[in-house]
């Protein structure tokens, strides 16, 4: 019998990638003998590395972010013989790609004229109503080819060698016991964040907890929580892989909706999240999923009365929003419960 070849496509940022990692798993658990590749950005690679359940990582752009020529990614592909594909994000080039590829069955996302124009099958959001989350919604493209998906969770997998390497940051900066907590004040302006005075106040009120030893996790953080007395800034960008490793070894990490929760997520490490209520940037389609997890909102009335339209512009920072003595407070609570205190 001819081998079923998947080529699952996620050519955007980190978290998105690691919302993808079910489908891998799902589509080789109902027919373990077929060929399971995925294609994603060179930058976000690293999400699927030691994955059990992917045969193959082809790479849809260069290392300094320029993408591959047409017809060199077209040959790549081609010459997987691929029998299915996967666009979890409409793109009119990526669709050509799939095309000119020779992959005869095509899902994508949406109804767009250019999957019109190339025979595309399409699975259709419907307005979020109901509301679901993102990985399920990226899931329906397996239960429009009768797929079964029993688990939507995402996974990142260590091997052996960085599962010891974690253990040993750990054992270093876990004198005395302490609770290890991780704070990450970017987001590349993805969703709602608090604003940088006050992860400031937070983080200098977190590193006065005599219990917790507090990583600041942005490899490059900026000059406003930078050089904070009593925080350590061991996270260096060298790879995302390295930085996957260092997450692993987090008690909890505070973050808004952005990439790293959702490595942390995938790695099974507790997060704090705060979230805006409004559909599009929900905890419901965005929040973290398959490990322990505190969600912290405004006030119902706040999005109502100072919401700036554009999600990214907001911070929070007005009456009914998040302060930092709030989120310290909650955050607190939450640490007491996983370790019992």
């Amino acid at each position: 019998m001819k081998q079923d070849r998947y080529l699952i496509t996620r050519i955007d940022r980190i978290g998105d990638v690691v919302l993808s990692t079910p489908l891998p798993r799902e589509i080789k658990k109902n027919n373990p003998d077929c060929f399971v590749s995925v294609l994603v950005k060179y930058q976000t690679k690293d999400v699927y590395l030691n994955n059990p359940w992917v045969d193959k990582i082809l790479i849809y752009d260069n290392p300094d972010r320029t993408n591959k020529p047409f017809w060199e990614l077209v040959k790549e592909i081609r010459a997987e013989k691929f029998s299915h594909g996967f666009m979890l994000l409409p793109d009119e080039r990526l669709n050509y790609v799939l095309l000119f590829a020779g992959i005869k069955n095509r899902t994508g996302v949406g109804h767009k004229l250019y999957q019109f124009l190339t025979f595309t099958k399409f699975v259709d959001r419907k307005k979020y109503i109901p509301l679901r989350h993102e990985a399920d919604y990226c899931l329906d493209m397996l239960r429009k080819l009768n797929i079964p998906v029993n688990n939507i969770y995402p996974e990142i997998f260590l091997t052996e060698k960085e599962t010891e390497q974690a253990l040993e940051i750990k054992k270093r900066l876990k004198e005395n016991g302490k609770i290890i907590i991780g704070v990450h004040t970017t987001s590349g302006n993805s969703s709602p964040n608090l604003s940088l005075n006050t992860y400031k106040k937070l983080i200098e009120l977190l590193v006065q907890k005599t219990n917790y030893e507090v990583l600041i996790t942005d490899f490059n953080p900026p000059s406003e929580v930078r050089d904070i007395t009593g925080a350590k800034y061991i996270f260096d960008g060298s790879s995302l892989r390295s930085d996957i490793i260092k997450f692993s070894i987090l008690d909890v990490l505070i973050s808004n909706s952005t990439g790293p929760m959702h490595i942390c997520a995938a790695l099974k490490v507790p997060t704090f999240s705060v979230f805006c209520p409004l559909t599009a940037c929900s905890k419901e389609l965005w929040g973290p999923l398959g490990n322990k997890s505190y969600v912290l909102l405004p006030e119902k009335k706040y999005c109502e009365t100072h919401c700036p339209i554009d999600p990214k512009k907001c911070d929070y920072s007005k009456p009914g929003g998040l302060q930092a003595e709030q989120v310290f407070n909650e955050l607190n609570k939450f640490v007491d419960s996983l370790f019992q205190l």
